[in-house]
């Protein structure tokens, strides 16, 4: 059991963090166990929230993961399963706001991935402002980057880039600047056109030279043709284009989990037997989902 402290000057987070994780107590969100409070060294009294243990985070678990690196069914049931709790959430009008790998807890075995860090997470509501300053760098979609209004797609373009960097066990856009990292991604998926661009935001268009992009295939490796359409609907440049988590899970590259929407009046065991069921780590010898060759030193699957 490990015990978290919250220090002065952030109770609204802590509260927005225990409402957030106990509105969502589900086999893919982190668990909050209980809330406590108690003297420290110094003697005053600080709140401790006590969650679940698990081994390490997914920027470890990658770290940590020997060449030629993680297989790509592994790296499918981890993405199923992180799309799983984004969509549980999103179904509930909670939108995460801050994910990425170090939000993002897993299992010793890297079997089960769990959500975390619920201290920017939001309830949606159509007629509420939602703050600019939101997502970590790399994993900030166009829209945010350009202070433009946002919702759940935030969430999904994140995800996207998680699912890129278990393939590549590296960022797929590390910015160091606001504008390097919308420039990094435009690289990429290429430089939208002027009807795309945002009409409310002060930063033009024609401040970013015109790419084309590029095939994700070549800084994406491994990647089958199914994962690479799932991979491109995630990271569309028009947040009302992108693939919804919901989506995601009914694409082709997951045709074999058997996607069952989990309700929130489901009880804690049914939710659990339906969630296992569903996450069910898949062989890892063999991909079902587009006859692709599980061995990351392969260099050519069937179907591309």
């Amino acid at each position: 059991m490990l015990f978290e402290a919250i220090g002065s000057g952030v109770i609204d987070c802590y509260f927005r963090e225990k409402n957030s994780v106990c509105y969502v107590l589900l086999l893919k969100i982190y668990i909050l166990l209980d809330v406590c409070y108690g003297p420290r060294l110094d003697e005053h009294l600080v709140l401790f929230i006590v969650f679940e243990h698990m081994e390490q985070d997914l920027s470890q678990f990658i770290s940590k993961c020997p060449a030629p690196g993680i297989g790509v069914n592994r790296i499918k049931d981890l993405t199923f399963q992180l799309l799983s709790g984004v969509d549980f959430l999103h179904t509930h009008r909670i939108i995460h706001r801050d994910l990425k790998p170090q939000n993002i807890l897993v299992s010793c075995d890297g079997q089960y991935l769990k959500l975390a860090d619920f201290g920017l997470a939001k309830v949606y509501e159509f007629e509420s402002s939602l703050t600019s300053v939101v997502a970590t760098l790399w994993y900030r979609p166009p829209e945010v980057l350009l202070r433009d209004t946002y919702a759940t797609p935030l969430d999904v373009w994140s995800c996207g880039c998680i699912m890129a960097e278990l393939y590549r066990r590296t960022p797929l856009f590390p910015g160091a600047t606001e504008g390097d990292q919308l420039g990094k991604i435009f690289d990429i998926i290429g430089t939208p056109s002027e009807s795309e661009w945002p009409q409310n935001t002060s930063l033009l268009r024609s401040s970013f030279p015109n790419s084309p992009g590029i095939d994700l295939e070549s800084v994406v490796p491994e990647i089958c043709n199914h994962g690479k359409d799932l991979l491109q609907r995630m990271l569309r440049f028009e947040q009302h284009r992108r693939i919804t988590a919901c989506e995601a899970l009914n694409h082709p590259y997951f045709k074999e989990f058997g996607y069952i929407p989990l309700e929130i009046g489901t009880s804690l065991n049914q939710s659990t037997s339906s969630a296992s069921n569903a996450s069910t780590p898949v062989s890892v010898n063999s991909c079902k989902c587009c006859s692709c060759d599980d061995s990351r030193t392969s260099t050519e699957s069937p179907d591309k």
